[in-house]
């Protein structure tokens, strides 16, 4: 049975970005979405996020360009240092981001705070909870949450994240899906102990690299610190035991120099640590029924592609705009939701599969000619051949995902209240 959008449930699972940016068009196009959270509050640490190519156009029909705009990190460029902390090359913003035109960059959790702000009056959310359990007889789908709680909505999203609840639920372990890269990334906030200001510093160590950045809307006095190692095979670890993904990070750099050890005495303070690995999510199919998947729970294309958050708010904006079209049939919505999709992704998968390996280079050598290029390159005569060759690989990810007009879409955005 399908229902008109204006009473068509739709439960999403996940609120960080996915989830209340699909949420927020949901409502626009008529649906009445509910979004359920683990956390007990929305989640507002994490990295700093890519708003670039197809994602621009989306934020600004959402009606949130503006406020990434205010919220962007500012940044000026980098630069490298070696082990004694002398600056080997500096590099822009411009060639560091590969940006163009309209593209910015904010902290994941001020993005995800603007979505927030934007749907709460008129989207339920519920924190502190998560589904157990999901039956979907045809018609509509039985919710069970953990907290004991059963609800029945026409439509279930996951948009839970590459560990996704949802799509463990529905398809089965995740180890059936995710295809590792050979490295794990950490993320952690400390104190700036190299004095930056809108500024990233990045030192390579064979197998290893660590960048330090502040941004123009950190905190007074903190600075984001990100570890990558790679690794031959996959670590075994409690992915709730954060003791003991701060002891494996630790290991991974034990004997390092520079301020390696200052930086990783950091990390046992820290409370938003982040330990994971650098992973690909690949599945065949991203709906079963009246269950459907959304950005990295569907399809995660890892830190190392840079367009996660911009597959995630492209992949809301089409999914979204597919079922209005198909005025709520769930079928033909998440087909052609999945048609438009899936290209994109695909490539932007295998950039990341690219990209990953030259996230950790595996020998000094290697690490010296990448030190050479980026202390020479501004000097060059060719400095713009290269930076437009960087830029130009980047946007083709980055613009990888076709944006359709979907003709039930307001012309007025909505204002948080």
């Amino acid at each position: 049975m399908t229902h008109p959008p204006a009473s068509q449930t739709v439960l999403i699972s996940g609120a960080s970005v996915a989830g209340p940016a699909l949420a927020l068009l949901l409502h626009r196009h008529g649906f009445t979405p509910t979004v359920v959270e683990r956390a007990p509050g929305l989640r507002t640490g994490g990295y700093k996020v890519d708003i670039r190519g197809t994602a621009v156009e989306v934020c600004r029909r959402m009606g949130i360009l503006d406020a990434i705009r205010a919220g962007s990190t500012g940044m000026d460029g980098g630069s490298y240092v070696d082990s004694r902390g002398r600056t080997v090359g500096r590099l822009p913003a411009e060639i560091f981001g590969g940006r163009v035109g309209q593209d910015d960059e904010i902290m994941r959790g001020d993005l995800a705070r603007i979505l927030y702000e934007r749907t709460r009056e008129d989207v339920e959310y519920v924190f502190g909870d998560s589904v157990t359990g999901l039956h979907d007889d045809g018609d509509g789908v039985d919710v069970t949450f953990e907290s004991g709680t059963r609800r029945r909505f026409d439509l279930v999203v996951g948009a839970d994240g590459m560990h996704s609840n949802t799509r463990r639920l529905v398809f089965g372990d995740e180890r059936r899906f995710r295809r590792y890269l050979g490295a794990y990334i950490s993320i952690f906030t400390g104190p700036d102990r190299l004095g930056l200001t809108r500024w990233e510093t990045y030192h390579a160590r064979p197998d290893k690299l660590v960048c330090v950045y502040s941004t123009a809307g950190e905190l007074a006095h903190t600075a984001k610190n990100c570890f990558v190692f790679a690794s031959p095979g996959e670590l075994s670890y409690d992915p709730r035991d954060t003791d003991a993904q701060k002891r494996l990070l630790a290991h991974a750099f034990a004997g390092d120099d520079w301020e390696i050890p200052r930086l990783i005495a950091d990390a046992a303070g820290a409370d938003d640590f982040y330990f994971d690995a650098i992973a690909l999510i690949e599945m065949d199919r991203w709906s079963s029924g009246r269950v459907v998947l959304l950005g990295d729970a569907a399809h995660c294309a890892s830190p190392a592609s840079g367009q996660g958050t911009g597959l995630a708010l492209t992949g809301a904006y089409v999914l979204a705009g597919e079922l209005a079209a198909a005025h709520g049939d769930h079928r033909a919505a998440f087909a052609a939701y999945e048609r438009v999709m899936r290209p994109g992704v695909e490539l932007n998968q295998r950039f990341a599969a690219r990209f990953a390996k030259e996230m950790t280079l595996s020998s000094r050598w290697r690490i010296a000619l990448r030190m050479l290029m980026v202390r020479t390159l501004p000097r060059t005569p060719w400095k713009n051949l290269i930076a437009k060759k960087i830029r130009d690989d980047i946007q083709r990810a980055a613009t990888a995902v076709p944006l359709g007009e979907y003709p039930a879409f307001p012309a007025t955005p909505c204002v948080p209240r």
